[in-house]
């Protein structure tokens, strides 16, 4: 279930309750263009920089670790053991080349910049997705993990807190997961892309349902229609009453009184609603993402960024549909490579064609790789030495390639690269000095936001 955003911490309880009210009183339109004027500065330092070029992210995150050998880098000159079934084929960089899976994206190779020795050490899958999107290890490797308040948050958490902190005004929430968060098997869900230690009211906009349903509809953003503006906000007059006369409330109580403005001033504007609203979409349109899951999370990803949310993240699952174990070939083939690739490609150009793809960074990402070597199951095996990560728009340096993996694609050759430097890139192409940035842990002590370099050469 989708759970609305909540305001910023340092905004009391009393003050959410009063600046609804005020807000009502002036009528219901104005209500999410002033979440501006009610936060207030965070702890992190710095703003963005002005020659900052990308205003918001898109993460396409693959659940279950795509196979780099058989997209990104492949190598027609290993054993047979190794190289696999799929041939590169020619891009439109000379020079560059990419699996013959990949037409679509070939053709915009002047666009993508690939990241060929991304590496890491845990091998099991929420363990290794933690490490992709938090850029540091979790405490144990291991998939049997769940989300906690102590975690620390990824990328997509603190762009979404740094952008409640400037005074996000957007009628969308900051930070939204589509369609469903990473997980494996969804009975152990991925830490860290909640809030974590930042608290609950960092969590994303969770969609929690799917976009291709023919009776897709986010709950919870819209008000009843027998509830007009003017009961909705006598109903909060009297919860304002009832708290006045109470005696002091726990903590919890604070936070759920900021939480209720935020998703009530949400509610009642209808603009978040028109955002998700896919049937506004032409025909055309939702038939070139494609008509599944990922192509129109995809779809949703570009309303949303156009509507102001800050970070996105399309989870191309569900669970961990890319642990190819066996039958890797066939299932890249014709089932996980195609709407994958039909929406990615899409994606781009929809962006480049509505003037975003300069202010938008697209980043591909995954746990971690797939063995060099094909096991007896037709399968490639966990492998966080070495694999790829691809980043497109947002000011970044498309027509390349960073770092070379050794002849078998196991391990970096030249230029390695951490998830911390990925991070620090993504941070970077928004304006922001991430090692300058900083939160406070779940023991108090103030963590910077990444230990990583930004890869200079994408920049």
């Amino acid at each position: 279930m989708a759970r609305p955003l909540a305001c910023h911490p340092d905004l009391s309880a009393l003050s959410a309750r009063r600046w609804f009210l005020r807000l009502m009183a002036g009528g219901l339109g104005g209500l999410c263009g002033h979440w501006a004027s009610a936060l207030k500065a965070g702890e992190a330092a710095g703003q963005p920089a002005r020659a900052a070029k990308a205003k918001s992210v898109i993460l396409i995150f693959n659940c279950g670790a795509p196979s780099h050998l058989d997209l990104w880098d492949p190598k027609p000159q290993a054993p047979d053991n190794i190289r696999g079934l799929f041939q590169p084929i020619a891009t439109s960089v000379p020079g560059i080349q990419v699996s013959e899976l990949l037409p679509n994206l070939a053709r915009q190779m002047d666009k993508l910049a690939i990241v060929r020795t991304l590496h890491h050490s845990h091998s099991s899958h929420n363990s290794g997705m933690h490490w992709s999107i938090v850029g540091r290890p979790y405490r144990i490797d291991n998939t049997l993990i769940n989300p906690a308040a102590t975690d620390e948050p990824c990328f997509g958490t603190l762009v979404g807190w740094l952008a409640q902190r400037e005074g996000h005004a957007a009628s969308v929430p900051p930070y939204v997961i589509t369609p469903e968060p990473h997980c494996d098997s969804k009975l152990y869900i991925t830490p860290g892309q909640f809030g974590g230690c930042l608290g609950v009211r960092y969590d994303p906009f969770v969609v929690g349902a799917d976009p291709n349903a023919s009776d897709f509809n986010v709950r919870d953003l819209r008000l009843h229609s027998e509830l007009s503006g003017e009961r909705l906000a006598r109903r909060v007059g009297l919860v304002e009453q009832l708290n006045a006369a109470s005696h002091a409330k726990p903590r919890v109580g604070d936070e759920l009184d900021v939480s209720r403005a935020k998703a009530t001033a949400m509610l009642a504007s209808g603009e978040a609603a028109a955002a998700f609203d896919l049937a506004r979409e032409s025909d055309a349109t939702r038939d070139r993402y494609g008509r599944h899951s990922w192509g129109q999370s995809h779809l949703l990803a570009r309303r949303l960024v156009e509507a102001g949310t800050r970070f996105v993240t399309t989870v191309n699952g569900p669970s961990i549909i890319w642990d190819t174990h066996n039958d890797n070939f066939n299932r890249l083939k014709t089932r996980l490579v195609p709407p994958m690739e039909q929406a990615y490609a899409a994606l781009l150009d929809d962006l480049k064609e509505r003037g975003l793809l300069d202010t938008t960074l697209v980043v591909w990402l995954g746990d971690f790789g797939r063995t060099p070597i094909i096991n007896a199951q037709a399968g490639r095996d966990h492998w966080p030495q070495c694999y790829s990560a691809v980043l497109a728009g947002g000011g970044i340096r498309g027509g390349q390639t960073i770092g070379q993996s050794d002849r078998t694609g196991a391990f970096p050759h030249e230029r390695p690269v951490t998830p911390a430097d990925l991070h620090a890139t993504v941070f970077a192409a928004l304006g922001y000095d991430a090692q300058r940035l900083t939160y406070r842990n779940a023991d108090g002590r103030p963590m910077v936001f990444t230990t990583g370099e930004p890869i200079r050469e994408l920049l």
